[in-house]
């Protein structure tokens, strides 16, 4: 297993289990999935461009990429519904720590003016969102490869009731957040 996966598993949740004040070790709020997708609103005119979308979805998580489709007609953005309009991966288990561990201690301390991560993107049930604005910023994609800079969206989908236990978790984990 990945190294911050252990460090959950030896320090983190019995930190986590004083802090919350937990009367149990299954009640410790724990990563389920991580899900990061990208939507490209220009893929309804241009095709091509969701091919590479997906290339690099696949290059940065290490998985195969699942094609999203619209659900809805919208005339004024031009949009039927079953258009492909952008891709996702869902990362667990392995994989997910990786990624975690990469997007930490690699990913954003490459961001451009990075002063944190914003504290109230929690959805209310523990769940965190963080969207990056341009793909350059993981190792594994080639700047020279680049034609136009694309962004995504990554959510962090925890077992935590509240947005406190949720933003415990990821500060034990070491998600940057502003103070």
């Amino acid at each position: 297993m990945s190294r911050l996966y252990e460090k959950y598993k030896d320090t983190i949740k019995q930190e986590l289990l004083k802090e919350l004040e937990l009367n149990n070790i299954m009640q410790v709020p724990r990563l389920e999935k991580i899900v990061v997708n990208s939507g490209v609103g220009e893929a309804t005119q241009n095709i091509k461009v969701l091919d590479k979308v997906m290339e690099e979805l696949g290059t940065i998580t290490g998985q195969k990429p699942v094609l999203r489709r619209a659900r809805k007609s919208i005339a004024s953005f031009r949009l039927r519904a079953g258009m492909p309009v952008g891709a996702s991966v869902t990362l667990r288990g392995k994989r997910m720590y990786e990624f975690v561990d990469r997007l930490i201690s690699v990913v954003i301390p490459r961001i451009k003016d990075f002063r944190g991560l914003p504290k109230n993107s929690f959805d209310g049930r523990g769940n965190y969102s963080l969207a990056i604005k341009d793909q350059l910023v993981f190792p594994e994609i080639n700047y020279n490869k680049v034609d136009k800079v694309k962004g995504m969206t990554i959510t962090f989908v925890t077992s935590a009731q509240t947005n406190e236990m949720g933003k415990a978790l990821l500060k034990h984990l070491g998600v940057p957040f502003r103070s």
